[in-house]
């Protein structure tokens, strides 16, 4: 140092004190006081959940909408013949404004018009007012076979 005295010269030869009353803290529990502090606890989870995307809701055009309920109407004629379908459908979020388009298909188990939903074989249920492309397949080969 330049011509200045240290003011803690005196204090470099010491020894570490040591408490006689309190034991030594383990060095675990030394850790976690320099480990970093969450103050706004679950900020990060609202951080994601507000940055997943979601689709905002698709409005269809009168035209499709009479085409989607021309087959619905063919579905419902068609009852218990082991239709196959394949959809896509709006799925709204549970948790904020919008959803998801999600695609689906199989064989129908049943078209309850009392609760406006197309239930498939594996146990979906999918709002008929959420319906946005319905088309028919026929059975497969197998199917026809049982």
């Amino acid at each position: 140092m330049s011509g200045r005295k240290d003011p803690y010269e005196g204090l470099y030869g010491l020894p570490h004190h040591v408490s006689p009353v309190h034991p030594p803290m383990p060095l675990s529990d030394r850790a976690a006081q320099f480990s970093p502090f969450a103050a706004l606890t679950g900020f990060g989870a609202v951080i994601t959940e507000t940055a997943r995307p979601t689709r905002e809701r698709v409005e269809l055009d009168e035209n499709r909408k009479a085409e989607l309920d021309r087959t619905l109407r063919e579905l419902a004629g068609r009852a218990g013949e082991g239709v196959r379908v394949s959809v896509r459908y709006f799925r709204p979020d549970g948790r904020k404004s919008g959803g998801a388009i999600v695609t689906a298909s199989g064989p129908v188990k049943k078209l309850d018009e009392f609760n406006r939903r197309l239930l498939l074989a594996d146990g979906r249920a999918i709002p008929v007012d959420e319906l946005l492309d319905l088309s028919l397949e026929a059975p497969s080969p197998q199917e026809d076979s049982k």
